[in-house]
């Protein structure tokens, strides 16, 4: 079953701003990061775009691809390739629904924020659906809307 995380996590490391706009995010889950020692330390100095990611199932595995990590500065010989895939830790049966939810329906796997969590680098994928522009000019309009009324009520009381 599919977790709803709302909140935000305190320990929050990166984050896909576009991706709430570009997209109509359905069901998440919480995935963890296999990374090398200067990846993580490039992560933990917030060293990490998401903005063109997404994820992958191949051959029964999930793959975070086209994430940019910056090279660890002091890395030096173990640095390893910015834009490498990397792979996502998941059970069998939520890689399983990931597959079944983005099999021939236009719909895509992409990462909302990274954090950390008990230590370890988490990533937040969302199964998203492509707005159109039409689409995104509501969001932007109620967004507004939404804002003023809050600015009235806040005014009046």
């Amino acid at each position: 079953m599919a977790k709803k995380h709302q909140q935000k996590p305190a320990n929050l490391l990166a984050q896909n701003k576009k991706a709430r706009h570009d997209y109509n995010i359905g069901d998440t889950y919480e995935a963890g990061l296999a990374l090398t020692g200067t990846e993580i330390k490039s992560v933990r100095d917030g060293k990490m775009n998401l903005k063109d990611g997404f994820a992958r199932i191949r051959n029964g595995e999930a793959w975070l691809e086209n994430v940019h990590i910056s090279p660890y500065k002091e890395g030096n010989v173990f640095n390893v390739d910015p834009l490498r895939n990397r792979k996502l830790l998941l059970h069998k049966q939520e890689i399983r629904k990931l597959d079944e939810a983005t099999a021939g329906k236009g719909l895509t796997i992409v990462p909302l924020r990274v954090y950390l969590k008990h230590g370890y680098a988490k990533v937040l994928l969302g199964i998203a659906a492509g707005k159109h522009n039409y689409d995104k000019r509501e969001t932007l309009r109620r967004r507004d809307q939404d804002r003023e009324i809050a600015r009235a009520i806040k005014e009046r009381y």
